[in-house]
């Protein structure tokens, strides 16, 4: 034993030790592992307590250490199933006390007139028969309110109530006092000087509260539309010289006195610029850059003009893709010269990074197919990458008119040289039914209901059905066109339509018109389009039997107890047939009481007359707007060749040129020419209706067809013949259109004052016709038809009045003749117009 006694003297000197330096401090231990079938679920009703364990994932050895359990509990809490979540341990056993949200029985909108249910139901998160989660109650009446803001009601208040229901389920009422409409009171400009702010203000899409915005939204705020505004501000500038141009600001602020908001751009304009030289580089080998200059847009001398170096550098970069260059890029810089204040533009030809597209990938078309998407650009998978090239399919993408907005973007690939665009969409309605209604002094009243759809069936066809009827003309019309034929970029259309152009002050007869038109058209380039087309017509003369009523057989002796006065004294000398003692001659014509001309009985006696003709239509467009232009060149030169079958063979061309550009403080400039020929082929006479037919559109201050030549055959019995028509006419108008600087822009209304000139001449159709009663040749072997036919210069000058109004475009003019031809007819006022609604 004794060798047991030196370990047991050192026990106990421990314990000692350990006693006399006082209470032992233990650390805190971790929690013993809990296996899973230990956790208890408790309070649960609709929720499976297996489904609630499920979130507690044991650790290694099947044990549930400390951190699995803070695991478990964040997990549940995050399903939004829970309004609390409790954990005991306890007796071994883990023990989770849940209390479950409510259920949604339903959500109710109380209040809203402006949005309806629908929209805002699509809006919210919180959905009937889902989980009620206060959180998530609070993030809904915050969109709520911010959907009516955007809407320009930022007077809105949102209040969400809940209504407690038996078995745990609560109904959700959004009460919504929407408020007035809070607009735009005024938009001012700081530090523009070369352009006014009512300029300007046209340039944005935000407009200042007036008595018409109650038929727009563009006065209400919206600051999405305030950060466009920024951007279309810079480019105007940026179009007209001013390379330095920076819209640094735009600032609003609310003004509870009137209640709605005062926006103000602030911008520096620097100097203006024009294009001092034009040099084009390359880095590429084998590349002539100078091959590039016929694409470029940009001339020297010119107003440096950032769009035409856009659309030039997106030229040239196409035209390198053509010739083999795929990776090519044309990045163009430019070096000013503050003094002189011009740019030298330079277009630098590089080569590019190589990279290809993986994929092409489609998002927000839920009706258009995606191979119409695909079909306007002009690469695809498995190409070269080519930013020009996307560009222009996103911008033919927003000319479609089928989106509301399209954001082409790109993505990494799987490899560095691999790239995946992201073409985003969001689809509008593209659907139209309208009744239109207007008059105008030669049309009289007339009205329309019309059926389209620009993307029929998201092939984007278009399709097009029409009725109109009026008082003085009537039609029937069917349109369908597919744009893309056999897949290529080529337009084929076709037209069917019935027309019916009746009587009136300006023609005693009218036309009936029964056509087919099919018709291809394709774009040679973005401002360059042809159209060839195809058209077959019927057409035929209706006449009122009083404007036909010819009886000149002088043998006819009841005209000595019926006499008529159309039975006119010869202008040779005559007797009277009633009177006994008057032994002269008589019947020289028929037009006395108002018949019509020879020309267009004769149409009548014909019957309906086929027409066949081949044409084509050169269009070449830069305008800046088409409903509204400022700046641009329209030219419009077509031909048309009857005689492919039919009865009448003719070549008719026609020009029309319109030229805008702006001058100071807001002026605008239009110039417009115009000129036409009708050629005679084969020995078939021109008819009266191939002629061309001039009045106001050619010279304001006519009336229609007041212009050209004109029967006069019984002129000196106060007869007014009818307008015969021309073969040749030429016109020339110059106009300058000026705002309302005491109206607010949203009005609409501008002035125009404006001269015109032209003339029409070469009447080619029938002059006589053997028909038995039309001319009595006994009494006069020579007579026909007689008509003014000189070369005569007219011309006007006038003012107008034109208004964009909520009832459609409108116009008023006023024009005093200055030179006019004998028997041309004036009519000095003139009013047109119309509106869909």
């Amino acid at each position: 034993m004794s060798f047991l006694r030196p370990w047991l003297i050192a026990v106990v000197m421990c314990g000692v030790s350990i006693a006399s330096s006082g209470p032992v401090a233990l650390l805190p231990q971790p929690a013993a592992a809990q296996a899973v079938e230990t956790i208890v679920v408790e309070g649960n009703r609709r929720v499976e307590a297996e489904t609630v364990r499920s979130y507690f994932r044991p650790g290694p050895g099947g044990r549930l250490d400390q951190p699995a359990i803070d695991d478990g509990l964040k997990a549940l809490i995050a399903t939004g199933l829970f309004q609390d979540v409790k954990i005991n341990q306890a007796g071994g056993r883990i023990v989770v006390s849940v209390v479950e949200n409510a259920v949604i029985g339903r959500i109710a909108f109380e209040g809203n007139k402006k949005i309806k249910d629908e929209q805002l139901s699509a809006e919210i998160q919180s959905k009937a028969r889902g989980t009620f989660s206060r959180a998530l109650v609070q993030s809904d009446t915050l969109r709520i309110a911010e959907i009516y803001r955007r809407s320009g009601r930022y007077d809105v208040r949102v209040t969400p109530e809940i209504i407690e229901q038996p078995s745990n389920r609560v109904d959700l009422i959004f009460t919504i006092v929407e408020g007035v409409k809070t607009g735009v009171r005024s938009v001012e400009f700081i530090g523009n000087s070369a352009y006014s702010a009512a300029r300007l203000r046209d340039v944005i899409k935000t407009h200042e509260s007036n008595l018409l915005s109650f038929l727009g939204n563009n006065d209400i705020y919206d600051p999405d539309r305030i950060e466009a505004d920024r951007d279309l501000i810079r480019r105007f500038y940026l179009k007209n010289g001013f390379a330095d141009a920076q819209v640094v600001a735009a600032l609003t602020e609310y003004d509870p006195e009137k209640k709605g908001f005062n926006v103000t751009f602030k911008i520096e304009e620097g100097q203006q610029y024009r294009v001092g030289s034009v040099d084009f580089r390359s880095s590429i080998a084998n590349f002539d850059a100078s091959a590039m200059r016929s694409y470029s847009r940009v001339g020297v001398g010119s107003l440096y003009n950032v769009e035409s170096v856009e659309k030039s550098t997106e030229e040239m970069q196409i035209e390198a893709s053509r010739r083999g260059y795929a990776f090519a890029v044309v990045r163009p810089s430019g070096d000013r010269n503050f003094e002189a204040h011009t740019v030298s533009v330079v277009f630098n030809i590089d080569e590019g990074p190589r990279s290809y597209i993986e994929r092409i990938n489609l998002r927000g078309n839920t009706r258009t197919r995606d191979y119409v998407i695909r079909r306007e650009f002009d690469i695809a998978e498995g190409d070269a990458y080519n930013r020009a090239l996307v560009d222009r399919a996103e911008r033919r993408l927003k000319n479609l008119d089928y989106f509301k907005s399209v954001k082409i973007v790109t993505e990494p690939g799987s490899s560095s040289d691999r790239v995946i665009l992201i073409v985003d969409m969001e689809e509008k309605s593209t659907g139209d039914f309208s009744i239109s209604g207007g008059y105008s002094t030669t049309d009289g009243a007339l009205a329309e209901v019309s059926v389209s759809e620009r993307n029929l069936l998201g092939k984007g066809l278009y399709a097009k059905a029409s009725v109109s009827y009026g008082q003085y003309s009537r039609g029937i019309s069917l349109s369908f066109v597919e744009p893309y034929l056999l897949d290529y970029r080529l337009a084929l259309g076709f037209d069917t339509y019935w027309r019916q152009q009746l009587s009136n002050s300006y023609t005693s007869y009218g036309v009936t018109t029964l056509g087919f038109s099919p018709r291809l058209g394709f774009a040679l380039r973005e401002d360059l389009s042809l159209q060839l087309r195809y058209s077959l017509y019927q057409q035929s003369i209706t006449l009122a039997s009083a404007y036909n009523n010819c009886n000149n057989n002088a043998s006819n002796t009841s005209l000595a107890y019926n006499p008529t006065p159309a039975y006119i004294k010869n202008v040779l000398g005559g007797v009277d047939p009633t009177n006994a003692t008057d032994s002269g001659v008589y019947g020289y014509g028929c037009y006395g009481d108002g018949e019509s001309s020879l020309p267009v009985r004769k149409e009548l006696a014909n019957g309906a007359t086929w027409t066949s003709a081949l044409g084509y239509t050169l269009n070449y467009n830069t305008l800046d707007n088409t409903k509204n232009p400022t700046d641009g060149l329209l030219v419009d030169f077509r031909q048309d060749f009857a005689g492919v079958g039919g009865d009448v063979t003719y070549l008719k061309t026609a020009v029309d040129t319109k030229y805008y550009t702006p001058l100071v403080s807001e002026i605008v400039n239009v110039i417009h020419l115009q000129g036409g020929i009708l050629n005679k082929i084969g020995n078939n006479d021109l008819r009266m209706l191939d002629h061309f037919q001039m009045g106001p559109n050619l010279v304001r201050g006519f009336a229609s067809n007041g212009i050209g030549p004109r029967d006069i055959t019984y002129y000196n019995y106060g007869s007014n013949g009818d307008a015969l028509g021309g073969t040749k006419y030429w016109g020339a108008s110059m106009e300058l259109q000026m705002p309302f600087w005491f109206l607010p822009k949203e009005v609409g209304l501008k002035g125009a004052v404006y001269a015109d000139a032209g003339s029409l001449w070469g009447y080619q159709g029938p002059t006589s016709w053997t028909a038995t009663g039309e001319v009595n040749t006994k009494a006069c072997p020579t007579c026909g038809l007689q008509y003014d036919d000189g070369n005569v210069v007219r011309s006007s000058v006038g003012v107008g009045l034109i208004w964009a109004s909520p009832f459609g475009p409108l116009r008023f003019d006023y024009a005093v003749p200055i030179t006019k031809g004998k028997y041309d007819i004036v009519q000095e006022f003139r009013f047109g117009g119309g509106t869909s609604f």
